[in-house]
């Protein structure tokens, strides 16, 4: 019998392969130090639950037992769920760029007994074909090379250490024209037509999207907004927007936006849901409204766990084959609506008798992407019910219910931020549930543990986890003004303060101080699918800047910037998520309403709720008392006893404003929001 190990996991991925016939470890010190006793190299392979070419891979190879032999005979072969250890996923992703590679999932890396990377790559077929050598040949080499050559292997080994090891160069000082020379720079791989970056496959990657919608608040001119609004309308519409039961699928495989990969991760839905609450405060777009509600109702009837956090995806297979569960033929329509109705609901979703994709249809508005008139959408909507409540009869994909902290972090600020953009209590009250579930599950004094399921927490946290959820503690501030939520803020970046913040140099390490030691401690500017600890780390410390006053936290997010400006420079890209930090850092917009004791202060609130800037805050008290003499909004008080709003910058504040249109005007919020598309109707 193989003595395969992951039985005793309780990550869904692990689990997926716990009958492989491979003797798979999961990563721990008893399995590196099996190997160093061996004298075997290792065999790492790092994946997902929801990821199709790591079924593909399991399916070939992993569950072969030719194959397995192979690998058993001469490998201490280690399975790793990049979500639950994203700090080893980082280390080896790193490793595999180093090589002049593409990273990818499966991540399959051959390393040293010391866990040292000399070679890697990520979906190996069993058999040579899509100009890959066959995975048996693979391994065979590499064992071949590991004891036939070791000078080989040395001199791979220290090359990539040499390039893991190095550490960006600091560059100039930035500046907003650094911001703006950016956004410039991003017009250059944008596409016009179907909107995103130029080409396949196509990701929504809301960092970069975000750059181009802080540009245009910066500027007020209109072509970053407009291509922001393009993008996501086409997203909104296409086939990577799941149009029966709500939510977006990773990315898709081709340029517009119609083909799927058609998993559906909580990050993706995080973001892209805090993106379209921008995009409808500034414009009132019906059909923005709409994917919000529906991305919020998909979170909460598919994504909830019963703690009530949220799990990490849902699976793009189901019955061993991709996207299945979600793709429709003409002729299973007709059954559900019939003929008449098909033919109606057909010409609107793009439904042909010979399908847009390998014979089937993914449902899409790409063709028709305006919203038609009430009744015809209601009408609309009443099929869209019935087909989602036949396909609720097929086998569902595999979800992955295991409750990250940094992901859930980032779901609650898009739930609080959608809750005071709509003024909806329940959506408030979802993000809070969640909020108390994550503490409730994955805290441990100050600190949070990664990743928790069945009644395991993988602890302690990385940096993403602190950040993330001190974002979504100050969404929740910001909605509710409860000073609790400020304070969990503050708690939670002085642990990530203590415990990852690089002293010698400046930034956060991905993992703390005392977690396990591994070949050498993450630190990265640059986003992968979400973005790095410190891009969301810098504006949780300018927003605590701006709600204190205490200039540690604008001294720590000066330092941030300082540690990276050299690989900002070099790669906008890649970091783009630290150029938004560096936006907010520039140009913070503090909103003090003082609205003294009985007074109602709400028609200056909606003004503030209603701006598309996402560097603007909101704070409502009776009195600034509580906040430093040297804070600019220090001793602001109530005009005739009327609220009060002052609008503040890091040097100053506006004269009062008791009116609204006021507010407005100084929010620029008349000039923005002039060309609003606004309408009442719905689409979903």
């Amino acid at each position: 019998m193989t003595d395969n190990q992951l039985r005793h996991e309780t990550s869904p991925y692990l689990l997926q392969h716990a009958d492989n016939p491979v003797a798979w470890r999961a990563w721990s010190p008893e399995a590196l130090a099996e190997a160093k006793e061996s004298g075997k190299p290792i065999l790492l392979s790092v994946g997902y639950a929801a990821c199709h070419w790591c079924h593909v891979m399991a399916h070939e190879s992993f569950e072969d037992e030719t194959v397995a032999s192979v690998m058993n005979r001469h490998f201490i072969n280690i399975k790793v769920d990049r979500e639950e250890r994203p700090d080893i996923d980082q280390i080896y992703m790193s490793a595999l760029h180093a090589t002049g590679e593409q990273g990818g999932w499966p991540l399959t890396m051959f390393l040293t007994p010391d866990g040292d990377p000399f070679w890697g790559g990520t979906y190996f077929p069993k058999e040579p074909k899509y100009g890959r050598p066959g995975f048996v040949q693979v391994l065979e080499a590499i064992a071949d090379t590991f004891h036939s050559e070791p000078n080989t292997i040395a001199t791979n080994r220290d090359a990539l250490r040499q390039r893991l090891n190095s550490r960006p160069s600091k560059g100039p000082e930035l500046n907003p024209g650094v911001l703006d020379q950016a956004v410039q720079q991003l017009f250059s791989i944008l596409d016009p037509v179907n909107g995103g970056t130029q080409g396949a496959p196509k990701f929504p990657n809301a960092m970069l999207f975000e750059m181009l919608w802080r540009g245009y608040c910066r500027s007020g001119t209109g072509p970053a907004r407009d291509v922001v609004l393009l993008a996501l309308r086409r997203i909104s519409q296409g086939g990577i927007y799941d149009h029966l039961g709500g939510g977006f699928a990773r990315y898709a495989v081709d340029q517009r936006w119609l083909v799927p990969h058609f998993e559906k991760m909580l990050y993706d839905n995080a973001l892209l849901l805090g993106l379209l609450v921008q995009a409808w405060k500034e414009t009132g777009d019906p059909l923005f409204a709409a994917r919000i509600e529906e991305t919020i109702a998909f979170l909460d009837r598919e994504m909830s766990t019963e703690d009530g956090a949220f799990a990490s995806s849902l699976d793009a297979d189901s019955e061993g084959e991709e996207g299945r569960f979600y793709v429709w033929t003409k002729d299973q329509i007709e059954q559900v609506l019939g003929t008449d109705e098909t033919a109606f609901f057909a010409s609107v979703y793009d439904v042909t008798d010979g399908g847009n994709w390998e014979g089937k249809t993914i449902l899409n508005r790409l063709n028709s992407p305006d919203l038609l008139d009430t009744d015809t959408e209601e009408r609309l909507a009443r099929d869209r019910k019935r087909l989602l409540e036949q396909r609720d009869t097929r086998v569902r994909p595999g979800r992955d219910d295991k409750v990250l902290a940094d992901w859930n972090g980032l779901t609650i600020a898009a739930l609080a931020s959608a809750s005071t953009a709509f003024d909806r209590v329940d959506w408030l009250e979802r993000a809070q549930r969640a909020y108390r579930a994550v503490i409730g599950l994955m805290q441990r004094g100050d600190r949070f543990g990664h990743s928790y399921r069945a009644g395991k927490l993988v602890f302690p946290g990385v940096a993403t986890d602190h950040a993330a959820m001190a974002r979504a503690a100050l969404a929740l501030h910001d909605a509710t003004q409860e000073a609790a939520y400020l304070e969990d803020a503050k708690r939670w970046m002085a642990a990530l303060d203590q415990h990852h913040w690089d002293r010698d140099a400046g930034g956060y390490f991905w993992t703390a101080d005392d977690a396990e030691a591994l070949i050498l401690r993450p630190k990265s500017p640059a986003d992968e699918a979400v973005p790095n600890a410190n891009g969301i780390a810098l504006p949780v410390l300018v927003d605590l800047w701006m709600r204190t006053g205490v200039s540690a936290y604008r001294d720590t997010a000066d330092a941030l910037v300082d540690a990276f400006s050299g690989a900002m420079v070099e790669n906008l890209f890649a970091t783009a998520s630290l150029f938004n930090g560096l936006d907010f850092r520039l140009r913070p917009t503090f909103v003090v309403i003082v609205a003294p004791e009985g007074t109602d202060p709400s028609d200056l609130v909606a003004v503030v709720r209603r701006s598309p800037d996402p560097s603007v805050l909101l704070s409502i008290a009776a009195t600034t008392d509580h906040l430093p003499q040297d804070h600019p909004a220090s001793g602001k008080t109530a005009l005739e006893g009327r609220p009060t709003a002052y609008v503040c910058t890091a040097d100053g504040c506006s004269l009062p404003m008791t009116e609204a249109a006021d507010l407005r005007a100084r929010l620029h919020l008349d000039t923005q929001q002039g060309s609003q598309q606004l309408g009442t109707g719905s689409e979903g």
